[in-house]
């Protein structure tokens, strides 16, 4: 069975490997291997900062941002100039923060490789948040015109609910609906054919949110990947910031069939222990684990 490394090594030393068709077959081949190999890599899973505590950022393979919370920092320098798409839920900043940074980082990396703009892509609100506040030239430069405007370091794109995404190498990404105070949407990953297009999916940031639980319904669920902010004591924060709390988390996992592995994010700093002991004596058939930064969810 030719492995994905034996095959990146057949383009470097095979004679057939230089003919057009072999590598259009070789490129094929590692389409499929990274496709069995798919991997997420969680960077930041918290809903503020403290010691220890990274904001929200998700690394799919190498090569795509979910979200770029403060998690991103903790990529060394090369890692981060092999990035080509960054998928943004909502305009806070905690899920922003690391664009305008990252692009000063890799900018004169990737122009000395000639590599294309990294893709950022959003709702067209989210888009203008960053246009308007981010890359105003005030708050920061404007890397959708940096280093020449005809060659920027970032581009825009923007998305709709319910738009299939193409990150490259036969990986999709669905755009969900969520409920939050700003526009604002979740991600699901397909894990392709050989997963049985199982999807690891990523709520964002989002209060009770019934259109959501209609779309997983048709979906096959690996991960859930779900937000609760805040502990119940907190519950009307929750419910004003437009965020779960336990109770509110135990009323939307009722519309989930199961048993499926769910993964609970954004707690703030301080709160984990207080929100993981609420959650524990839900009664649900789901498995129910606290995520944390450094965490590897293979698809």
């Amino acid at each position: 069975m030719l492995t994905k490394r034996g095959a990146e090594a057949c383009v470097h030393w095979h004679p057939w490997a230089q003919h057009p068709c072999a590598a259009t077959g070789l490129l094929a081949t590692l389409s499929v291997l990274r496709l069995l190999s798919m991997k997420i890599r969680v960077l930041g899973c918290s809903g503020a900062i403290a010691a220890g505590y990274k904001t929200t950022a998700f690394l799919l393979d190498d090569d795509v941002l979910i979200d770029a919370g403060t998690g991103v920092g903790d990529l060394p320098l090369d890692a981060l100039a092999r990035i080509d798409h960054i998928l943004v839920s909502h305009s806070h900043l905690d899920h922003v923060l690391s664009i305008p940074l990252l692009a000063d980082s890799v900018l004169r990396l990737r122009a000395a490789a000639g590599r294309p703009p990294i893709q950022v892509h959003a709702l067209p609100q989210t888009l203008e948040a960053l246009r308007r506040h981010i890359f105003n030239g005030v708050i920061w430069p404007d890397f959708t015109r940096l280093p020449k405007a005809e060659s920027p370091v970032l581009s825009l794109h923007p998305f709709e609910i319910g738009e299939r995404l193409d990150v490259g190498q036969g990986r999709s990404i669905e755009v969900l609906s969520a409920a939050h105070t700003v526009p604002a949407v979740g991600f699901a990953v397909d894990a392709g054919p050989a997963a049985g297009h199982a999807h690891w999916v990523f709520t964002g940031d989002t209060g009770p949110n019934p259109a959501l639980w209609q779309r997983l319904a048709q979906l096959k669920l690996s991960h859930l990947v779900i937000e609760t902010a805040f502990s119940n004591e907190e519950h009307e924060l929750a419910s004003l910031s437009q965020h779960l709390c336990p109770a509110a988390l135990t009323r939307e996992l009722a519309f989930l069939d199961g048993p499926v592995s769910v993964y609970i994010t954004h707690i703030k700093p301080g709160e984990v222990e207080a929100v993981m002991q609420e959650i524990a004596s839900l009664r649900t058939c789901h498995i129910l684990r606290p995520l944390q930064a450094g965490d590897v969810m293979a698809l």
